[in-house]
């Protein structure tokens, strides 16, 4: 199976999860080396990217509805924050759909909020910007959120996602118990996550698959993945990752593409 960064997560302060759900360190484990991939991924994040000159860029990185695959060309580390659902426009100045597939320095959005933080975030080292955000965020961003639209969006995928004790909830079921038609939930996963509550779904399942897939058979991931049977979970995992499962665990990926944005997966 590619490995393709090495990771290490942080500690999320409580007064930061109300906007950042986790805090992760992502550096090319190979800069040389063979491919890095880029997993889907269901979340809009702010990225810090520091290069080996020790030139700092600030990302907006939007939500990737597919893998891509990447030469390591030149040493790279960047510190990602991932935000919480509905949390883009109130922090970003944008819905989350306008920065799917996308990387987007932080200066050059709409939101007041996003130039300050952008400015700010350049001039810190990695290890200050958790205790910096834990002081400012609290005190510039509640004002800014409207916590019915953002509770709703929260608990939508929260119901749509994998958990040990349970498969996700069917699109028409989470739109059932939270009092609102599929309509207008696709609305909020548009405006606060950026994908629809069925391709949000996809991706978390498609991601459980790679990283169960070391641990379990085919036919036990389907099954522990709330797939049909194991032909539905190749043919959706083919979809998203352009291989089957076999092919990916065993290194077989697609064509390789520049690195141009921010690592992480």
């Amino acid at each position: 199976m590619p490995n393709a960064t090495a990771e290490l997560a942080l500690n999320t302060t409580e007064m930061l999860l109300p906007w950042i759900t986790g805090v992760r360190n992502v550096s090319l484990a190979d800069p040389g080396g063979a491919a890095f991939v880029h997993l889907p991924d269901a979340v809009t994040k702010v990225v810090l990217r520091m290069s080996a000159d020790g030139h700092h860029d600030v990302l907006a990185v939007g939500p990737r509805v597919r893998a891509s695959y990447h030469e390591g060309k030149a040493h790279l580390s960047c510190l990602e924050l991932r935000l919480a659902p509905g949390t883009a426009l109130p922090l970003l100045g944008v819905p989350a759909a306008e920065l799917v597939g996308r990387a987007v320095p932080l200066d050059r959005l709409p939101g007041g909020t996003a130039r300050r933080l952008a400015r700010k975030l350049r001039r810190l080292e990695p290890e200050e910007v958790v205790p910096y955000l834990a002081e400012a965020l609290p005190e510039t961003l509640p004002a800014a959120a409207d916590h019915g639209r953002t509770a709703l969006v929260r608990a939508g995928a929260d119901a749509l996602s994998l958990r040990a004790d349970r498969a996700p909830a069917q699109v028409r079921d989470v739109a059932r118990e939270l009092s609102v038609s599929e309509r207008q939930l696709r609305n909020l996963f548009a405006e606060g996550v950026g994908v629809s509550p069925k391709h949000y779904a996809r991706i978390d399942r498609v991601r459980t698959v790679v990283t169960r897939a070391a641990t379990a058979s085919w036919s036990e991931l389907a099954v522990a993945t709330g797939y049909y049977d194991q032909s539905h979970m190749t043919s959706d995992f083919r979809s998203l990752m352009g291989v089957p499962p076999r092919s990916y665990v065993t290194g077989r990926l697609p064509s390789t593409t520049p690195c141009r944005a921010a690592a992480g997966g």
